[in-house]
C-alpha cells in the first residue's frame, strides 16, 4: 500500500460506548473515558452523533467532551433545527450533516444535497460562519460532490458502506466510485474524508487513493476494543492507515 503523502488522520466514533452505557441507563461505561483512552491511542479526533432520539450520546457527552478532551470533536448531525441550533452554540471545530431515519440501527446511506437545499444551505453558511468546519455525508456519485462544492462545504465524507458490503467485482466497482468521487472533490477544493463500514481488513485498498485524507471509524475499533482494550484497538488502526501496515 502507497501512504498518502501526508499521514492519513484517524477519527473514532465513540457512539457504540454510549449504546452500552444507555442499556442499563447508569454512567458505565464512561463516554468520556472512551475518548481519552482512544486519544491515548493516536485519534486525531472524536465523533459523536447527536441524535434526534438521543438512543446514545446525549447533550451532556458533547459538552463534557467539549471540556476535556484534547483532539477536535467531530459532532455527526442530521438536518434538526434543535441540532443545529445546539451545534451552533457548542461551537465543536468539526461537523458532519448526515442523513437519520429514527429506525435505522446505523445511518443508511449518504446524504442526498438536493433534497432541502435551501435548508441544508442555510445551516452550512450558519455553521461555518461560526468557525466550524462542515464535511457532508455522501454516496460516491460526482453529482452530489459538485454539489458539496457547490453549497460551500469544508469537506465530504465518502460513504463507505456499499463497498464495505459488496463482494467480488462488485467490491472492485465500488471501490472505483470512491475513488473517482475523491479524485473529482480534490479537484474541486474539498478535503475528502471516509467512512461508514471499515474495518482493520477493508480499509487497505482505500488506502491506494491519496486523496482520502482521513479515515473515520467506530463500530469495528469498539469491536475489537472488547478483547483487546480501546488504546491498542485504536493504535493497531492508526497504524493501518499512515503505514499500511496491520
Amino acid at each position: 500500500m502507497t501512504p498518502a503523502a501526508s499521514p492519513r488522520k484517524l477519527g473514532v466514533n465513540i457512539d457504540h460506548v454510549a449504546t452500552l452505557r444507555q442499556a442499563r441507563g447508569g454512567n458505565e461505561p464512561s463516554v468520556l473515558e472512551a475518548a481519552l483512552e482512544a486519544e491515548k491511542g493516536g485519534a486525531d479526533s472524536i465523533t459523536v452523533h447527536l441524535r434526534e432520539d438521543r438512543r446514545h450520546i446525549q447533550d451532556s457527552d458533547v459538552w463534557e467532551l467539549l471540556k476535556k478532551i484534547y483532539v477536535p470533536l467531530n459532532l455527526e448531525m442530521a438536518l434538526s433545527p434543535e441540532i443545529v441550533k445546539i451545534a451552533l452554540k457548542a461551537r465543536p471545530e468539526k461537523v458532519c450533516l448526515v442523513p437519520e431515519k429514527r429506525r435505522e440501527l446505523t445511518t443508511e446511506g449518504g446524504l442526498d444535497l438536493f433534497f432541502k437545499r435551501e435548508l441544508l444551505g442555510r445551516a452550512v453558511e450558519a455553521l461555518m460562519k461560526k468557525k466550524i468546519q462542515v464535511s457532508l455525508f455522501i454516496d460516491p456519485l460526482a453529482k452530489q460532490v459538485l454539489e458539496a462544492a457547490r453549497i460551500g462545504a469544508y469537506a465530504i465524507e465518502i460513504h463507505t458502506g456499499s463497498y464495505a458490503n459488496a463482494r467480488g467485482g462488485k467490491r472492485e466497482k465500488e471501490l472505483l466510485r470512491i475513488r473517482s468521487a475523491a479524485q473529482l472533490g480534490t479537484k474541486l477544493g474539498l478535503r475528502v474524508h471516509a467512512g461508514h463500514g471499515l474495518n482493520y481488513e477493508n480499509t487497505f485498498p482505500l488506502l491506494d487513493i491519496p486523496e482520502i485524507l482521513e479515515f473515520n471509524i467506530g463500530h469495528s475499533i469498539v469491536s475489537r476494543a472488547v478483547f483487546v482494550g480501546l488504546s491498542k484497538a485504536v493504535s493497531e488502526m492508526k497504524k493501518i492507515i499512515t503505514s499500511g501496515k496491520g
